[in-house]
C-alpha cells in the first residue's frame, strides 16, 4: 500500500485471481447463409409463381393461392430454424470450477457449476460415427453437452474437454 493508493493490494488467493485454462463456445452449424436463404426463397417464389400462373391460365385459380401458402410455410420454417440457431453453450474450466452455460432462443438461460474433482465425463461412442453423446455428472446432477453438434465436432470437443478435465484434476498445471 502506498500513500497515493490507499486500497490494499489484492492477495494472491487462487480462488479470486484464478484464470480459466479452457473455454469453449459451442454453436449449432447452419449450412445456409442469410444470402443463400434469400436466393433459395427467390427461386422457390419464382417456381411457385410461374406454376400458379399456369394453373390460373387453365382456370384452376384456387391453386394459385396454395402456391403462395407453400412459400409462406417454407419461409416460416426457415425463420424458426434461424431463431433456434441462436442457441449456444459456453464451457469454462478452471482449476477449481467447471461452468456450463446453456443459452437457448429467447430468454432461456441455464447455468451449471461443478467441482472438477467430483465431476465425471461420460460419452457414448459409435464405431462408425464417433461420439454421439457427451455428458457431465457430479453428485446427482447430470447434463448433456453439445447435443446439437455433429458427431465429428462432438468427438473433437470430447477430446479437448477430457484434456481440460485431466488438467483441472491435476490442479491446473
Amino acid at each position: 500500500m502506498t500513500a497515493d493508493n490507499p486500497k490494499p493490494e489484492p492477495e494472491n488467493d487462487a480462488y479470486s485471481t484464478e484464470e480459466p485454462f479452457f473455454s469453449a463456445v459451442l454453436t449449432p452449424y447452419r449450412s445456409l447463409s442469410p444470402r443463400g436463404f434469400m436466393i433459395f426463397m427467390l427461386c422457390v417464389g419464382a417456381v411457385s409463381f410461374i406454376s400458379g400462373i399456369a394453373f390460373l391460365a387453365i382456370g384452376a385459380w384456387p391453386v394459385f393461392g396454395f402456391f403462395g401458402l407453400d412459400v409462406l410455410l417454407i419461409w416460416l420454417a426457415f425463420r424458426l430454424n434461424y431463431a433456434s440457431a441462436k442457441t449456444y453453450e459456453e464451457v469454462v474450466v478452471s482449476a477449481h470450477e467447471i461452468v456450463v452455460r446453456k443459452v437457448g432462443p429467447g430468454k432461456r438461460h441455464q447455468e451449471f457449476r461443478f467441482n472438477p474433482l467430483w465431476v465425471r465425463m461420460s460419452m457414448t461412442r459409435l464405431e462408425d460415427e464417433g461420439v454421439t453423446r457427451l455428458s457431465l455428472s457430479s453428485r446427482g446432477e447430470h447434463i448433456d453437452i453439445g447435443n446439437f453438434l455433429n458427431p465429428e465436432d462432438r468427438t473433437s470437443f470430447a477430446g479437448a474437454m477430457a484434456n481440460a478435465l485431466a488438467t483441472a484434476k491435476a490442479g491446473g498445471i
